[in-house]
């Protein structure tokens, strides 16, 4: 294996958590409903799968209850901003906390314990193909399925009569409501998928990537998150595009350090956060008509008024 051909297989590892989590804040926020807690329902999911994976034997389970434990953060979301009509941006920053907090306790038990990673998907002769094989052919489950998550979404927010109701939510919830679609139990149902993402995305960081529980193991990702969806324009393509090139920013300034580059290693570490933040501000700054933002996106909706 070349150094080129492992670069792109950790690239492809360190991307994968980014992606699952953003397509589900992608669909939550084309629903209309801005949920900032993504990391505090990562690392939740990170906490509980790692959990349930030691107590029972089983990474199945384990992965299971990281998707229950994001959803059930989503849920407790969901009562405050469409059954109280709160201030979403009030609601998620104060799920993330209390996720970081709850996750602290759940994992107590389990630091410095270890288990075996849920291992690669072969798929013979293919996998055995020089430089591509290994690339596309022998990757973990949670590849495969941040991938079917990107085709599956973009066809079902284009292609599907639910996408575009769903979408309609996003733009003009009155207009709406006033055609007779349950406005609030639809932006409930884009809410919990996107909290049981978060948690798919935790299990893998818990699993996969570092199969062990250490406290504040997301590391930010839950906030890159949020910037992947902006940076995609709202687009499930462009939002794997983003994923990957945040994913690659992070193996490269490991490289980086490790090659011994005459910069401070702080630096480094803050180069694809600094990048993020550069990129996000330079498409805003071109962007002459406006956002493309669903257009009541953050704006509670209450029926009855």
């Amino acid at each position: 294996m070349t150094l080129f051909e492992a670069i792109l297989l950790t690239v492809v590892t360190a991307s994968t958590p980014l992606l699952i989590a953003a397509i589900g804040e992608l669909v939550v926020e084309r629903s209309g409903v801005l949920n900032l807690g993504v990391e505090g329902m990562m690392i939740m999911g990170a906490a509980t799968g790692i959990a349930i994976a030691i107590v029972t034997g089983s990474s199945a389970l384990g992965v299971a209850a990281a998707i229950g434990a994001g959803m059930l953060l989503a849920f407790l979301f969901a009562i405050l901003t469409l059954g109280l009509a709160t201030n979403q941006v009030a609601a998620g920053l104060s799920l993330a906390i209390f996720g970081i907090g709850l996750s602290g306790v759940v994992g107590a038990p389990f630091v410095g314990l270890q288990r075996a990673g849920i291992g690669r998907i072969e798929i013979p002769i293919l996998s055995e193909i020089p430089f591509f094989g290994p690339l596309l052919f022998r990757q973990d489950p949670f590849v495969y399925a941040s991938i079917a998550l990107v085709i599956g979404v973009a066809w079902f927010l284009w292609r599907t009569k639910a996408g575009l109701v769903l979408r309609a939510c996003g733009e003009n919830p009155v207009s709406a409501h006033a055609l007779g679609y349950p406005v609030l139990r639809i932006r409930l149902y884009a809410i919990l998928f996107g909290g049981a993402c978060a948690g798919l995305a935790g299990a893998y960081l818990s699993l996969v990537l570092t199969p062990f529980w250490t406290s504040g193991m997301t590391a930010g990702r839950g906030w890159i998150a949020l910037a992947i969806v902006v940076f995609a324009s709202w687009l499930p393509w462009r939002a794997m595009v983003g994923a990957y090139l945040f994913g690659g920013l992070t193996i490269l300034q490991l490289h980086a350090q490790g090659a011994g580059i005459g910069v401070p290693s702080q630096l480094l570490s803050a180069m694809p956060y600094l990048i993020t933040i550069v990129v996000l501000a330079a498409i805003m700054a071109v962007r002459r008509r406006g956002t493309v933002a669903p257009q009541a996106l953050g704006t509670p909706f209450v029926p009855d008024r």
